[in-house]
């Protein structure tokens, strides 16, 4: 098993994200843009995960070089978002945005497959390779929260670019995974997507990613407004990745107790929990702390076990488009329309009820999970 490789392509991967997620948004903000407008081109983010992971993934299923396909992807995400320093309007960041973000979101489905087909005969394994991308996160957003403290919020382009050199360069080194002929699906995917309890595993999901919009979105911009330092801010997004990290770490512990329904919903109704939190405690530092404790439940233990679900409902020449079309519906058209809302809720209602929506798009995915996911199903 290439342990070191994948850890390492996880590693920048999510050290980018690092960057992007908690001080883009600062950056739009240094520009000039209103809300309506960060929350639109943070949902830019999100919005080619839709379509990229479907046709990426598509690819991937008809071609034996799929890691080729994946480098190819980070080498052209590089040069996309390189358009950043070429203007400053609206319009040009939402192109370069869309483009950036096409193939950005291509590679991470494939690898995640190659992932899990390594660390098949090892469950809870895929957690310990996965730790490495909330490392990566953690060092990103400490490392960068001074700089931009004492020089502006600019830095964050060079950093990205940076960090997703070094995704491109781990690519490089990922062997291909065999995937015998003669396995195939019992069902067509379009049978297997419609399925009960997958349709509502992934309404579910779509749920949970679109709570997390005014998060991604707001939150460093949102305790900015409350005084808090870049340096604290990214002590907070660090720490909640942290917490991550120690779920990772117990998931084989956790999956021999718990089956994986029981710790998805656990995740959905915490996520309510922090929500609530966040909005009505921002000059609470203890309760903010807690809150970013609970994100051990609304990411890492979410994630973790989504990735296993989606393995286990999509199997075959399915397994790459299963990944996909988990990504788009969650990640995609959830975090693009969680994104989009956040900013228009955010201008016109305030902070606090957009994170009290949040709260409810939680909550709505925790019932529709309870209703359709039942005990023996997943």
């Amino acid at each position: 098993m290439p342990y070191w490789r994948l850890s390492g392509f996880y590693l920048f991967y999510f050290a980018t994200l690092g960057v992007l997620v908690p001080y883009w948004g600062l950056y739009l903000q240094s520009l000039g843009f209103s809300p309506l407008e960060i929350g639109s081109l943070m949902a830019l983010l999100m919005l080619s995960r839709i379509v990229a992971p479907l046709v990426w993934g598509w690819i991937a299923d008809h071609r034996e070089q799929r890691m080729r396909v994946a480098r190819l992807a980070c080498l052209l995400a590089v040069l996309a978002f390189a358009g950043v320093f070429a203007g400053r309007s609206f319009w040009w960041l939402a192109i370069v945005m869309m483009t950036f973000s096409f193939f950005w979101h291509a590679a991470l489905p494939l690898v995640e497959v190659a992932t899990l087909t390594h660390t098949a005969k090892r469950p809870g394994v895929y957690g310990r390779v996965r730790l490495w991308g909330s490392i990566g996160f953690i060092v990103a957003v400490l490392a960068l929260g001074p700089v931009i403290d004492n020089h502006g919020p600019f830095w964050a382009l060079p950093a990205t670019i940076l960090l997703m050199t070094g995704i491109l360069a781990f690519s490089l080194t990922l062997p291909e995974t065999v995937h015998p002929r003669d396995v195939e699906s019992p069902v067509s995917f379009r049978r297997a997507v419609l399925r009960p309890e997958v349709f509502g595993f992934l309404a579910a999901c779509f749920l949970m990613q679109a709570s997390h919009g005014p998060y991604y979105t707001f939150y460093t911009i949102y305790l900015d407004g409350y005084g808090y330092s870049k340096t604290v801010i990214g002590g907070l997004w660090a720490f909640g990745v942290l917490c991550e990290i120690g779920v990772f770490l117990m998931m084989p512990s956790l999956l021999a107790r718990f089956d994986l329904r029981r710790i998805l919903l656990t995740s959905f109704a915490l996520a309510s929990v922090r929500w609530l939190l966040i909005a009505f405690f921002p000059r609470e530092p203890v309760m903010l702390v807690l809150a970013q404790l609970l994100h051990a439940a609304t990411f890492g233990a979410f994630h973790a076990v989504a990735i296993q679900m989606v393995d286990r409902f999509f199997t075959g020449r399915h397994r790459h488009r299963g990944q996909a079309v988990y990504g788009s519906a969650s990640f995609g058209i959830g975090g693009a329309l969680g994104g989009y809302l956040s900013g228009y809720s955010w201008e016109t209602f305030g902070s606090t009820l957009t994170y009290g929506l949040a709260a409810g798009f939680s909550l709505a995915a925790w019932l529709l999970g309870w209703r359709l996911l039942r005990p023996g199903r997943a």
